[in-house]
């Protein structure tokens, strides 16, 4: 990448914050390297919307071993260390699966994942977008994803609130929580630039920003 020293950035945050848009943005800033989470290619999603008891599991097992393929394949070919901007990582699948799965599933699930779990590498940077429910439920109905349409205000809460959480506690990587609820990364140049510079300024381990013109 140029114009930083990070090799691979993760952006991270709940359904429809805006990690794809910020990720492509700063993959086309920094000419790095992009990895976008496979969501359309789950046979279950678009069922799990519909009916989330009787398909939970399917889905959350099919994002796991879809995630860990899609890891596998350029950590062998070493493309974090080229430059790489990705907008999940691969602690989310967990997070997911603390939320979707009962707690009988969630044990098959850690069991499942216990036995496929291989070394993978670790982000320079993580950047967690959040956002309040009530603005992700206005973009995600902007999107209009059709399997999206039957996300609920109190799902999505849960899924944030099991972000939050995490990241109250995460220690793996250097952490950036940015709130985003008056932030356009898809149409304001001047925002990816304000991010850019606040990433440079970070001296400690976990920071926070909530306003780009400051």
């Amino acid at each position: 990448m140029r114009n930083t020293q990070l090799n691979h950035i993760a952006i991270e945050g709940p359904i429809g914050v805006g990690k794809t848009t910020l990720a492509c943005r700063l993959a086309d800033r920094l000419q790095a390297g992009l990895l976008l989470e496979r969501i359309d290619d789950n046979p279950f999603i678009g069922l799990y919307y519909e009916d989330p008891e009787r398909h939970a599991l399917p889905v959350q097992l099919s994002f796991l071993f879809s995630r860990l393929k899609q890891w596998q394949e350029l950590n062998q070919q070493d493309l974090f260390h080229q430059g790489m901007i990705t907008d999940y990582i691969f602690a989310k699948d967990r997070l997911f699966a603390t939320v979707t799965l009962s707690d009988d599933e969630l044990s098959l699930y850690d069991q499942v994942l216990h036995a496929v779990a291989v070394d993978l590498p670790k982000p320079d940077l993580v950047i967690y977008l959040q956002s309040d429910a009530n603005v992700i439920m206005e973009r995600i109905r902007h999107r209009g994803r059709d399997f999206e349409r039957h996300l609920g205000a109190d799902y999505l809460r849960r899924i944030i609130a099991a972000y939050d959480r995490f990241f109250f506690h995460y220690q793996e990587t250097p952490l950036l929580i940015v709130q985003t609820d008056r932030m356009n990364f898809a149409d304001d140049p001047e925002a990816i630039d304000a991010l850019l510079s606040r990433i440079g300024k970070m001296r400690s381990n976990t920071e926070f920003w909530a306003d780009h013109s400051a």
